[in-house]
């Protein structure tokens, strides 16, 4: 009661004003590195406050999450929470590889479904309560007419749902944003006729997204979808460390719930910051956590045909200076340190950090329509992000029909069946620092897991092989 009271106190005279503070005279502020100061708030300005409680026994919820989430464990259910079907169950048919090589003037759903191999029968059976959710931020807003053009212009060939199904939070009434308009309709074609949520939280957290009360969200919701994707972060110094571990623990509590949530791991390659007039790479979170699947971003080798893929340059990627590197991991991150031919300077990163992305989609050249118009060679790993999770969400559906549990948290599986079911990207490298020590390159791709496309990018049948048991 006593910290109560003194909380409220302090509220009281911050509302009035009369709480304010101020350094001594040689008292100097360190701010972080690329910030500047623009000198005092004005009064009138609206200060928003986050009290977040600290969290306890998070060793047990970390050991609850590795149990529940890696298949060698006794008690992997790839979650606490199931998710059965509302319909009898039946077999879906076996899906056949796509034609040939084709040529195309951007992404579009049918280049997607052409390049991993998905057929016409790839899509929701509409039988199961499964569903997929994307999250909004920074006032993001999709519009459903823009949806509903979409699938009328690219959505021919396969069944699909031109509507949301359920928007939790507030939609914005303004013009809508290229971003939220990419994520929901490329969640909506790649995990075609499955029921699509869309988280939209319009407030902000230090000027930038507020992880932390869409998280809260879900965590005081018992019934929600099992894939979640997120087109957005931060770089990792850029939040406080007290909000980053914050957030990170609800991304174990969701993790233990059996929630797959997919983070694009940015659009800077490797990243760049000066720290004390040296240079570093600079990660991104939450693609930095180890609680979420994070998805790189690639391009066609010949950007008018479909065929392989190559790493797109701008594919964000690296080691993490928050999070150490989890155990699901070690020894695919350990084979790529000790084997890859083209290593920056260790000085640049953190080698015994959390390794990012885990996979990767195409990234490149995308049509999106927005605000009514069809808008080409939209490109981020924003655009990766959905499609990977659109066709987990694909492959959720054949394991609910079949009696199983959607995934749950992917990693501990995906990086112990190394990649399989997962086209692996050979080629490439994503930029970094513009210095004469690394001339502009990061990291580069290389057999196996690297840190600029993960384990690589989805071939469905043979995924969907790998991942619908047990």
């Amino acid at each position: 009661m006593e910290l109560r009271a003194s909380l409220l106190g302090l509220l009281a005279l911050i509302v009035a004003g009369k709480c304010s503070y101020s350094p001594e005279p040689d008292q100097q502020l360190t701010l972080p590195p690329g910030w500047l100061s623009l000198g005092r708030v004005d009064p009138e300005e609206e200060l928003s406050l986050t009290f977040a409680l600290r969290q306890q026994n998070l060793e047990k919820l970390s050991e609850l999450v590795q149990a529940v989430s890696d298949p060698s464990s006794p008690r992997y259910v790839g979650g606490l929470h199931r998710f059965p079907p509302t319909s009898s169950l039946r077999q879906r048919p076996e899906p056949q590889v796509a034609g040939n090589v084709g040529l195309h003037l951007g992404v579009t759903p049918s280049v997607i479904r052409e390049r991993y191999n998905l057929t016409a029968q790839d899509v929701g059976s509409g039988t199961t309560n499964n569903s997929q959710a994307c999250a909004q931020f920074l006032e993001q807003y999709f519009h459903d007419s823009d949806l509903a053009e979409f699938m009328r212009l690219f959505g021919g060939n396969f069944a699909h749902q031109a509507s949301v199904a359920r928007v939790v939070g507030q939609q914005g009434r303004g013009r809508a944003g290229i971003e939220a308009s990419l994520d929901v309709e490329y969640l909506m074609s790649a995990g075609a006729n499955i029921s699509t949520w869309v988280y939209s939280s319009p407030g902000r957290h230090e000027s930038q997204e507020p992880f932390l009360q869409w998280l809260l969200l879900l965590s005081n919701e018992s019934a929600l979808p099992p894939v979640h994707t997120v087109s957005y972060g931060d770089d990792e110094d850029s939040l406080s460390s007290a909000y980053i571990q914050r957030v990170n623990t609800e991304f174990m509590k969701a993790a233990a719930r059996g929630l797959t949530l997919l983070f694009a791991s940015g659009d800077s390659g490797a990243g760049c910051w000066s720290v004390s007039g040296r240079h570093q790479f600079r990660p991104s979170f939450p693609a930095s956590s180890p609680y979420v699947t994070t998805v790189g971003g690639t391009s066609f080798q010949n950007p008018f045909r479909v065929t392989s893929e190559i790493v797109d340059y701008i594919s964000g990627g690296g080691f993490s200076n928050v999070f150490p590197r989890p155990s699901y991991q070690e020894e695919a991150v350990t084979q790529f340190l000790r084997s890859s031919p083209h290593m920056p300077p260790s000085s640049y990163f953190n080698a015994s950090g959390r390794a990012y992305p885990d996979v990767a989609a195409l990234s490149d050249g995308y049509w999106v329509v927005s605000n009514r118009v069809p808008i080409p060679w939209v490109s981020g790993t924003s655009a990766s992000t959905p499609v990977f999770g659109g066709l987990l969400s694909l492959i959720n559906e054949h394991r609910i029909l079949s009696g199983r549990p959607p995934l749950g948290f992917l990693n501990p599986r995906l990086y112990q069946q190394h990649g399989a079911g997962l086209f692996d990207v050979i080629r490439g490298c994503h930029e970094s620092c513009l210095n004469e020590e690394v001339q502009g390159q990061g990291f580069c791709s290389g057999p196996g897991w690297d840190p600029v496309t993960g384990w690589g990018t989805p071939n469905f049948p043979a995924l969907l092989k790998t991942l619908i048991n047990p």
